[in-house]
């Protein structure tokens, strides 16, 4: 057998590499994981954690409103601090990714800082502060992805994406928002919240394509409740800078001027200039990293996981395709990861947790479907006399009473759906759902009070 400097060597430092690395060095396995920039990935660095910390910090504006129906004053002095928050930010960001380093040295793996290139199935060339070639058995890829923009706007290059977003020096006055995904609305949410004139515009009908539809048609309608300017079917033209800001020239002889213009229209697999086709690894159009359902390459000892195979781009998936992969390739127990009823969650203003099929999905692979949903104000929030309202849908196979799907627009939504994931994933039934005790008075009880079914107005009559 031909001799290698490592058992495994990782590219990608991020969640999923991190722990594949890990559990490998643990079997004693000889393991080097190679990261270009900081340790942490997408998640840690420039995605889940610091996002959720300022959806935290934009939250608070709309807390202290709320506040002065439950008799609080002298709020209207309270005044956010960008620049200290972003700071305070950083701070933890590194905490968080000197964790990760030091969990990979106590694994027993290797750090190595640079970019990895696959010159062969079996060596790796490196650039950067730890310059080398080396070669190994067996490779893992978890570069994850990378955000992107249009290349067909004219002065896109005055534009910036969801990375630049985290690091901006003064908050804008104003921001155009580009995409209707969920960094698009979450970012939407998070410069509202912390007093920014914002203007989401998508080229689609409606916004979070692939969500049920009542779920994007509410949040639409709760966006734009928050002051936030929704304006939908159209795209750039071109980006012009001036003295006055930077103009989005729209669609339909739209013009919006604003400080900041953010494109946050898709994330792609950071697979450019990785050397794939000198190993032997098979890519899609684009760069997705094809794979079998062992998260296998076309190359025999290469595997990927996480965002750069585009299976299922959330920091979860990747970290249990990592333990799959280590139990599947150093513990001699083939195992694959079930990409079936993953909850998710965008973290809007309000938020939204979702598992399984939507009503269209449903509709699609089953005979026939019964839905059971809600819409009411949150005890919170109606006290003060505020009009938005929360959602809860179920869907459900009429012929076996299992719940496919499970929608939840409003506060606290990706608490509640994590714990309903459990039930759905394990075959629940309506009957069986239905069965639990609510809990009172919570909005999460009426998950379990829906007992009619919803029956479309065309045909109620």
């Amino acid at each position: 057998m031909a001799e290698y400097d490592y058992d495994l060597f990782v590219i990608g430092a991020g969640s999923g590499g991190v722990r594949a690395a890990r559990l490998a060095a643990m079997t004693g396995a000889r393991v080097a994981v190679a990261e270009e920039d900081k340790v942490g990935g997408t998640c840690v660095i420039r995605g889940c954690v610091p996002k959720k910390l300022l959806v935290y910090a934009s939250k608070v504006s709309h807390d202290l409103e709320i506040a002065k129906g439950y008799g609080w004053s002298g709020l209207e002095q309270a005044r956010f601090d960008w620049p200290s928050f972003i700071a305070a930010k950083d701070v933890e960001i590194a905490r968080l990714s000197g964790i990760y380093v030091t969990n990979l040295k106590n694994a027993g793996a290797e750090l190595i800082n640079g970019r990895a290139v696959l010159l062969d199935a079996h060596t790796i060339q490196i650039t950067g502060a730890d310059a080398r070639t080396v070669t190994a058995d067996k490779v893992l890829i978890a570069v994850g992805g990378w955000p992107s923009l249009p290349e067909d706007v004219p002065g896109v290059e005055h534009a910036i994406t969801s990375n630049e977003a985290f690091h901006l020096p003064e908050l804008p006055k104003s921001i155009v928002i580009v995409g209707g995904g969920y960094i698009a609305v979450e970012f939407a949410g998070i410069f509202a919240g912390m007093g920014s004139e914002v203007t989401l515009a998508y080229r689609g009908p409606n916004i979070l394509r692939g969500f049920d539809d009542d779920v994007r048609a509410d949040l639409a309608g709760e966006l734009k409740r928050r002051g936030i300017k929704v304006v939908l079917s159209c795209q750039h033209e071109r980006i012009e800078k001036t003295e006055a800001g930077v103009v989005s020239h729209l669609t339909d002889s739209i013009q919006v001027t604003s400080d900041v213009v953010m494109f946050a229209t898709g994330r792609r697999p950071h697979t450019k200039g990785l050397g794939l086709e000198a190993a032997g690894v098979q890519s899609k159009e684009n760069g997705a990293i094809v794979v079998d359902e062992f998260s296998r390459t076309t190359a025999d000892n290469i595997w990927a996981i996480g965002d750069v195979t585009d299976r299922m781009n959330l920091t979860p998936v990747a970290i249990r395709e990592a333990v799959a992969f280590a139990d599947t390739v150093f513990h001699g127990k083939p195992s694959s990861f079930d990409h079936d009823c993953v909850p998710t969650a965008v973290f809007s203003q309000p938020p939204v947790g979702v598992v399984g099929l939507t009503e269209a999905e449903a509709r699609h692979q089953f005979r026939r479907i019964d839905i059971y949903k809600t819409r009411f104000r949150p005890m919170k929030t109606a006290f003060v006399g505020a009009e938005e309202r929360m959602l809860m849908k179920l869907v459900v196979d009429a012929e076996t009473d299992r719940i496919l799907g499970c929608h939840i627009l409003g506060d606290d939504a990706p608490e509640m759906i994590q714990l309903a994931a459990v039930a759905i994933k394990m075959g629940v039934t309506k009957t069986q759902w239905d069965s639990t005790c609510a809990l009172h008075p919570t909005a999460a009880e009426e998950l379990v009070t829906m007992r009619n079914k919803y029956v479309p107005p065309e045909l109620a009559g």
